[in-house]
């Protein structure tokens, strides 16, 4: 590793392009690039709220609206804070820079790790709920639900390494007609008195418990605990404010508003109808499906919407694309994770986060088959202790400033979302929320491990020190040949204007037919006689690069004060598919020099 990557905090910021202004987003486009996650959840968040109460029959349904209307109070008030977090820490970061900054590393590095794993299990969970719609209006294609699944993350990864301005202009249009047509249906239902049809439901066995029991503290902590899964996504933009144009933090302040307000109407206006209605869930048809079903017929609207629906919790993953790849910065400028992951390419684009995300979402899309259901248990925990820890940080950020307004806002925040992940991960545990509580702490470690890699880098380096000035040693380069050609003369060129001696180095195996080219070598460079000895390396074993690391050795030890360069040359095909024609002797000597030994590696290409 070199001194430049393990000195990133301290190498002087680079310049952005004038014209990085046009790959960052308006208002507009964050709420199209950064909301999708959270939009989309008004698809399975009343769904959640709905088969709970089910459990307690047609009474329990009666309580969908109330539990509902307490999901919207703590959405307000996350709204309302995250505000506050825009505002106070511009650079993003969202949950992590606010526990950085009050509440200690390891606090911080509990947050990072719970919204990693949360924008995780959103690209998974997007994918197969918008696929499930999918193959809900077309069964044939069930069977194949997994390579659909892969066949949408690949698209979503595709336009996100484009930039994430690309990705929220491709994706605008399918979030305006999203919720034009919730609102629709929300404005036509209002005025119905009875649904319009029910052929969505007609067939399907209803899920409403028999034997109903009654409607309990428990019940409704619960049916709160799932419902709560709207409200993952609300800190994306938080998390993402450098992503925006200037001035940026007040375009993200605006953007997380029109998200609050959206969705809070939204998640209202379908519990009403589900109430209105008097709506049961059925085994196979979604509540929105229902709901559509009842407020706008079983027509084109009804499609309309379906599909809508279908594209729109499909590319709800984008959330994750345009969040994550940030924090993943923040914690690599922080030295909690590899550097590369701090790279920016053309398009101001995280490229390493992006591809990073996409694998491992392909990994859990293949662990669960493509199954939503699998993975929605473990859904929604994360984001929630990331809730609570940003919560309790702002707490005390308002407090050192004496605003005690806000500081209450966001002690009643910290409060709700305390609750709720206590909540939400007792209820949960058993259907898969334990493997959060491993994952958690095991990312933590992981931070933790890479910081002290760093460190430790960092200390043989001597980061932060003046270093000693430089100074001119000896210089020997050391060439390995096994033929007489162009590729030797220009390799030895090379090395005699480079170093203060150069010496070619052969290995010779105790074969006879090794051994006779090795004296057919000898006998050419004496004749050639290109004023640089050639040194044999016997070797009893058909190895090449251990006699080379051993003389290399060898030579640190008697001559301790030269400066030792291998200089390796190799023929670059014309053709990408010639490499395949290639020995590959030179990847196996720089591979066995830089093991080994300290020697600095050279690799002479030369172009064919």
């Amino acid at each position: 590793m070199s001194a430049l990557t393990t000195e990133n905090r301290a190498t002087p910021a680079v310049e952005e392009p004038p014209d990085s202004g046009r790959h960052q987003l308006t208002a507009v486009t964050g709420l199209a690039a950064l909301s999708l996650d959270a939009m989309a959840s008004v698809a399975y968040g009343p769904e959640a709220v709905v088969l709970v109460l089910a459990a307690a029959g047609g009474h329990g349904l009666g309580f969908t609206l109330p539990v509902t209307l307490a999901i919207a109070a703590l959405l307000a008030v996350l709204v309302a804070s995250y505000r506050h977090v825009i505002a106070a820490f511009p650079d993003g970061g969202g949950s992590y820079a606010v526990a950085k900054a009050h509440l200690g590393r390891r606090t911080s590095l509990v947050a990072a790790g719970s919204l990693v794993l949360d924008y995780v299990l959103n690209v998974a969970v997007a994918v197969t709920a918008g696929v499930a719609a999918l193959t809900s209006a077309f069964p044939g294609l069930y069977g194949d639900r997994l390579w659909i699944c892969l066949a949408v993350l690949v698209l979503i990864t595709a336009v996100n390494l484009r930039g994430i301005v690309d990705s929220a202009r491709a994706f605008i249009l399918p979030t305006a007609v999203f919720i034009g047509a919730i609102l629709v249906l929300i404005v036509v239902g209002l005025f119905r008195d009875a649904p319009v049809s029910t052929a969505a439901s007609a067939g399907h066995a209803s899920v409403l418990a028999g034997n109903a029991t009654t409607v309990g503290a428990l019940l409704l902590l619960k049916a709160f605990a799932s419902g709560c899964s709207a409200l993952t996504g609300v800190e994306a933009i938080a998390n993402a404010v450098p992503s925006f144009r200037a001035p940026a933090a007040r375009r993200a302040m605006r953007a997380e508003v029109a998200l609050g307000a959206l969705l809070g109407v939204m998640l209202i206006g379908l519990s009403v109808l589900i109430s209105r209605f008097g709506l049961q869930p059925v085994e196979g048809v979604t509540v929105l499906a229902q709901l559509a079903d009842a407020s706008l017929g079983h027509n084109g609207a009804f499609y309309v919407l379906q599909f809508a629906t279908m594209v729109l919790l499909a590319l709800s993953a984008n959330t994750s694309f345009g969040g994550l790849p940030v924090l993943l910065k923040l914690l690599a400028r922080d030295n909690h994770l590899p550097h590369v992951f701090g790279l920016k390419a053309d398009r101001q684009v995280h490229r390493h986060g992006v591809v990073w995300l996409a694998v491992v979402s392909a990994a859990l899309l293949v662990f669960s088959g493509g199954e939503t259901n699998t993975l929605v248990p473990l859904f929604a925990i994360g984001v929630f202790v990331g809730f609570t820890i940003a919560q309790t940080g702002m707490v005390l950020h308002w407090r050192a400033t004496r605003q005690w307004g806000k500081a209450a806002l966001n002690g009643l925040g910290a409060l709700l979302a305390g609750v709720s992940a206590i909540v939400v991960t007792a209820t949960k545990f058993h259907d898969g929320a334990w493997l959060i509580v491993i994952a958690l702490p095991l990312l933590v470690v992981l931070f933790e491990t890479v910081h002290r890699a760093y460190g430790r880098i960092g200390e043989r380096l001597g980061v932060g020190r003046v270093p000693e000035p430089p100074h001119r040693e000896r210089s020997l380069v050391l060439v390995p040949v096994s033929s007489l050609t162009r590729l030797t003369s220009e390799a030895l060129t090379a090395a005699v204007s480079l170093g203060d001696e150069v010496r070619a180095l052969t290995v010779c195996h105790p074969d006879p037919e090794d051994l006779a080219a090795t004296e057919a070598l000898e006998r050419d460079w004496a004749l050639w006689n290109p004023g640089v000895p050639l040194v044999r390396l016997p070797s009893a074993r058909r190895s090449l690069g251990r006699p080379i690391t051993a003389y290399v050795r060898d030579l640190g030890a008697t001559e301790p004060g030269t400066r030792v360069t291998v200089l390796i040359p190799e023929a670059e095909p014309e053709r990408l598919w010639q490499r395949a024609l290639q020995n590959q002797r030179g990847a196996v000597v720089a591979h066995a020099v830089r093991r080994d030994t300290n020697a600095v590696v050279c690799r002479l290409r030369f172009r064919c």
